[in-house]
């Protein structure tokens, strides 16, 4: 099957809004193949503050991001071997991976990585610009989002569930920051790809959201 061929979900949205789980039991469904686009940027952001290189010189974060020795398997990602699922999950690996998004040469470097996850029979992937410029010829486009204290309830109890002490005020505030970062950047800023399904998930599960992906997928590909 011809790579332009193989179709592609995108889910796109602000952080906690729910794209992650949701794309994930998308792909589950569908056998589909997965990908978490913004696990990329926090692998890049996790080794750069491991080995401590400069957050503001661009070159030498590009030269991380294109040579990420990094995999999926399962829900589990790899980085040299070494399972960083929740280390890269941290509120300061996050923070950074925000901030490092905003250079165009990490974008560029990650973006041949983020095409070759396209792959039959499909792929769901999920992110900030999968619709709008790594996979803008998608049948499916969806921009998931919800309010920021939705959002900022779901990673509380997620942190809490983890035995990671969080602080609600901290997250709202965090919360704010990386949007207001992620909807102005010049480059590939996060907003609604052309012809996206916008779905609210405030006051939605999870399954909820799944279920209303699929119908979409069902319309598109009848």
């Amino acid at each position: 099957m011809p790579t332009h061929t193989i179709p592609v979900i995108a889910i796109d949205g602000p952080t906690a809004s729910g794209k992650g789980t949701v794309a994930h039991r998308v792909a589950d469904k569908l056998g589909f193949h997965y990908l978490d686009s913004g696990a990329l940027y926090r692998l890049t952001a996790l080794m750069a503050l491991r080995r401590g290189t400069d957050l503001a010189d661009e070159h030498a974060l590009a030269k991380l991001a294109e040579h990420l020795p990094c995999s999926f398997t399962g829900s589990s990602v790899i980085l040299s071997h070494e399972n960083v699922t929740d280390a890269i999950r941290a509120e300061e690996v996050g923070n950074t991976a925000s901030k490092i998004a905003t250079f165009p040469a990490v974008r560029h470097a990650l973006t041949g990585l983020q095409l070759g996850f396209r792959k039959a029979p499909g792929l769901v992937a999920d992110g900030r610009d999968m619709g709008s410029v790594i996979f803008p010829h998608a049948p499916l486009k969806v921009f998931l989002t919800a309010s920021v204290d939705a959002r900022a309830d779901r990673r509380y109890k997620q942190l809490i569930d983890k035995g990671i002490s969080a602080n609600m005020e901290d997250l709202l505030m965090d919360l704010r920051a990386r949007d207001e970062r992620d909807t102005n950047r010049a480059i590939a800023p996060l907003i609604p790809a052309e012809g996206a399904h916008v779905l609210d998930t405030s006051s939605m599960t999870a399954d909820q959201a799944v279920e209303e992906v699929l119908k979409w997928y069902a319309a598109v590909i009848k």
